[in-house]
């Protein structure tokens, strides 16, 4: 039997040789948390070679600097992307930046075409990739993992809890004959009650010439195993449901966000922010503990502006401080006049609007901040479950509304606001679907001092307690991901 000494030896060796290739799907939201991923691997012995492109690096600018100040093995490799060959505006390399959502498809396959010159890369490295962590939307990458003879491990930014919903829609076809979209469908095998209509599934974002990507996907599912943004004190249950059902290891290395202790790395995430990090801080330090709702719907979501005036209102009326991150798109000069007619100046003692990108990390973790309004993306949520915030649940697409079951019916840390219709992404939003009373409502639900807003609170502080403690030495996350690292690192040894 090998000594304390020696396994750490062994760790020690494979973390050496251990080099991981990550290639994160270019979108704001899926490529964070695999920044995220990254530094932690980095951070915990093993050599990372992060896939971006030109224009992708410039927004990460403030991360990769922050990487090479702090000395970490991040190689960022820069491939050109071929977005005029794809039809696509020369310069857009990143989902966010499509205009028109039938080109979606077009920044697919551009993204596809990246397989050679990754290929080729890779093949001059030195040590040789021990194994290959995709966004699931990169089905390509397998043929990589092959001709390496690696593992291949996938990643699509979602809860496990969400996954499995997912995995179990496309196992059993259950979308098949349902034709009504708001017919409630059952989930066989999830391990607690739960009914979705078809509309509100995860997978449910259309978008027109897909259908051959998607089904390359899924030909492409049988990957080594899968990596979760997530933590086995949150999830248990549903992670080995899903180790169980699919076959699959879950490695469990979040929550993610967590690798950003310090103000400087809080704030490098994501885009350059819209207003000065110092100035948004110091407003809120003249708020007090816990009287402030964050409002923010993440990257990809631009609300219509009778939505958002509708949104305002309700805030208002709620007479309770908040912070509102206001994205609207190329309809903002329309919002912009709403705010400029007095709601600004009415609210300005208590409320503090931030136009475009915000530090999310760094305003949640703010002892002011005592409220999250999102639209309950997993990056919104699992950050927003970090900092101890019991949270507003406004979904708008795609695996949204099955995290708002999370949240609400099985972690008991948050209220809806009661979203009845899927608002899709790059489709025109016209209708208000929520109203300023239905806002307002929810507000003084959560942040009013009653029995179940106290309950929540409390909840959702030990749940914060728990995610801080899983990547802590020795925590649940800690340990998975020297346990990646180690089981890569032996492959690539046996195989070297």
């Amino acid at each position: 039997m090998a000594s304390a000494g020696q396994a750490l030896n062994d760790s020690q060796k494979a973390s050496e040789r251990t080099h991981f290739v990550l290639i994160p799907l270019m979108a704001q939201g899926h490529t964070i948390p695999m920044i995220d991923m990254a530094h932690l691997l980095a951070e915990h012995g093993a050599q990372v070679s992060f896939i971006t492109t030109p224009v992708n690096a410039t927004t990460m600018a403030g991360f990769i600097n922050h990487a090479l100040a702090t000395g970490l093995t991040i190689q960022f490799v820069k491939l050109n992307f071929p977005a005029v060959e794809f039809g696509l505006p020369n310069g857009c390399e990143n989902a966010d930046m499509i205009q028109a959502r039938d080109l979606f498809k077009n920044f697919m396959e551009a993204c596809a075409a990246l397989r050679e010159p990754l290929t080729a890369y890779l093949r001059q490295q030195h040590p040789s990739p021990s194994c290959i962590i995709s966004d699931m939307s990169h089905w390509w990458t397998a043929d990589i993992a092959r001709e390496f003879g690696i593992p291949r491990l996938t990643f699509n930014g979602f809860c496990t809890f969400a996954s499995l919903v997912r995995y179990i829609i496309v196992r059993d076809n259950l979308l098949e004959h349902v034709e009504d979209e708001n017919e409630l469908i059952n989930f066989p095998g999830f391990p607690t009650p739960l009914q979705l209509t078809k509309e509100k599934r995860p997978g449910s974002l259309s978008v027109y010439g897909l259908e051959q990507i998607r089904k390359n996907i899924y030909e492409e599912i049988r990957s080594s195993g899968v990596v979760m943004n997530s933590f086995q004190e949150l999830e248990a249950l549903y992670i080995e449901s899903f180790e169980q059902i699919t076959g699959k290891k879950v490695w469990t290395l979040g929550p993610m966000c967590l690798c950003n202790q310090d103000i400087n790395a809080m704030a490098a995430r994501g885009n350059k922010a819209s207003m000065d990090e110092a100035q948004c801080l110091r407003w809120l330090d003249l708020m007090k503990p816990g009287s402030v709702t964050f409002v923010s719907f993440g990257s990809l979501a631009c609300t219509a502006p009778r939505q958002l005036v509708e949104l305002g209102l309700g805030l208002e009326a709620s007479k309770k401080p908040f912070v509102w991150v206001i994205k609207a798109g190329d309809k903002f000069p329309q919002v912009e006049e709403w705010l400029a007619e007095g709601f600004e100046e009415r609210v300005k003692d208590r409320g503090l609007i931030i136009r475009g990108w915000a530090p999310q990390v760094l305003i949640l973790w703010h002892k002011a901040i005592g409220g999250f309004m999102t639209r309950c993306g997993w990056n919104s949520t699992i950050e927003g479950i970090c900092a101890g915030i019991p949270m507003i649940t406004w979904p708008h697409f795609a695996e949204q509304f099955v995290n708002e079951r999370l949240v609400v019916d099985v972690l008991k840390t948050g209220v809806e606001v009661g979203v009845k219709a899927v608002t899709q992404w790059g489709q025109e939003q016209t209708e208000v679907t929520v109203t300023r009373d239905a806002v307002e409502k929810a507000v003084s639900k959560l942040m009013d001092d009653g029995e179940a807003a106290e309950e929540m609170r409390m909840k959702a502080k030990e749940f914060g307690v728990k995610a801080r403690k899983a990547l802590e030495e020795g925590g649940s996350s800690y340990n998975n991901i020297n346990l990646l690292i180690q089981e890569m690192g032996n492959q690539a040894n046996a195989s070297g």
